[in-house]
């Protein structure tokens, strides 16, 4: 068998990096693809496709590369313990770059550099976008709806995602959409029918190129969306909206849209899981003698008792005035501290109140209990 040349083939130097090898494969499988060929080269174009691809395979994995440096392409023949090289099904590769609308070049690079051995274009997934939001604590605790403007792929309206509007009959495999294969196994030769990897079992190809999309059959556009936030959601929480990605290619299925949400810090109130502290000023008279006052809540007002001699900075515990938990039953507590508000002016009679209490002095009992 006549000894290759692959650096020759692909038009590049024996001290040619991985990028370089990667370029030169996509000029040459650009130019020579078998549907892109005039009717008089077809075989011509089919052959040079084939042998672009072989070089590419060998020279783009590091080790049949060394192992070509030092053998030659006899190694990938069935010779001297090589790859055995012969049989390799290009087509697969070939039916990416189907008539102008070339699939994901890297995929394919790596395809044939990684040796996966798929068949055909798979139906890729869409990406996954991410959307962040900012709500206030009040909406976090009863839940809210907001309206996104979100700015992504979608399959382009002109050519229906096709990435072309006129096709004509796949002449690979006369537009049946399917073709036979033969497979070389170590139990003999083994033929089957499969989908043609030229059109995708469809029975056509594209004629003509999209111009709305370029070939690409996606467009970019805005859509308005309307998601539900549900109550209890904290901070830095993201949300799934299933399918609200970016659309699949080759029939995929649609990326997920995650929501990121923000929740404002409240003037008054401070949250700790599911749990709320707010601090509430009380007079002297209400901790002396005791009162019961209108306390705010996250969803409005509740009533709280202070009980006959509260000192400053004492909390108290209303049950289940908190946030709802996210996605079970029942709310947090909500914690009042009571702090003894100070006034800075008196009036003349409240000034006479005092001074009557003044008899009282308790630190003098606390100096008794401390010196004996």
């Amino acid at each position: 068998m006549a000894e290759k040349d692959y650096y020759k083939l692909l038009g590049v130097e024996k001290s040619a990096t991985k990028e370089e090898i990667k370029k030169a494969f996509k000029k040459l499988a650009l130019k020579y693809h078998p549907d892109r060929a005039p009717e008089d080269k077809k075989v011509e174009y089919e052959e040079k496709f084939k042998e672009i691809n072989e070089a590419v395979s060998i020279l783009g994995d590091d080790k049949k590369r060394q192992q070509y440096d030092q053998f030659g392409s006899g190694a990938f023949s069935g010779g001297m313990g090589g790859a055995g090289h012969q049989g390799f099904d290009y087509s697969d590769i070939m039916s990416q770059f189907r008539g102008g609308s070339f699939g994901n070049f890297d995929d394919i690079f790596d395809q044939l550099f990684g040796g996966s051995g798929r068949r055909g274009t798979r139906a890729r997934r869409g990406n996954d976008l991410l959307y962040k939001t900012e709500i206030t604590l009040e909406e976090a605790a009863t839940g809210t709806k907001q309206d996104l403007e979100l700015n992504k792929l979608e399959h382009c309206q002109k050519c229906e995602g096709k990435g072309a509007t006129k096709f004509k009959s796949c002449h690979h495999c006369q537009g049946s959409g399917h073709v036979k294969r033969t497979q070389r196994t170590p139990f003999g030769l083994f033929q089957q029918t499969g989908p043609c990897p030229y059109c995708h079992g469809k029975g056509e190809l594209p004629e003509d190129s999209c111009k709305d999309c370029a070939g690409e059959g996606l467009e970019r556009k805005k859509k308005k969306l309307e998601i539900s936030i549900p109550e209890g959601v904290d901070d830095g929480m993201r949300l799934r909206v299933s399918g609200e990605g970016e659309v699949g290619s080759v029939n995929g299925p649609s990326g997920d849209l995650f929501v990121e949400v923000h929740v404002k810090e409240h003037k008054f109130f401070e949250r700790r899981g599911d749990d709320l502290f707010i601090t509430v000023p009380i007079s002297y008279t209400q901790a002396v003698l005791g009162d019961e006052i209108d306390v705010p809540t996250i969803t409005g007002k509740a009533t709280l008792k202070i009980p006959v001699g509260t000192d400053s900075e004492t909390l108290f515990r209303m049950k289940e005035k908190g946030i709802p938990h996210l996605q079970h039953q029942g709310s947090g507590d909500q914690y009042v501290k009571v702090q003894i508000s100070v006034p800075k002016k008196v009036t003349k009679k409240i000034k006479e109140a005092l001074k009557q209490l003044k008899e009282e002095k308790p630190y003098k009992n606390f100096f008794k209990k401390v010196f004996g």
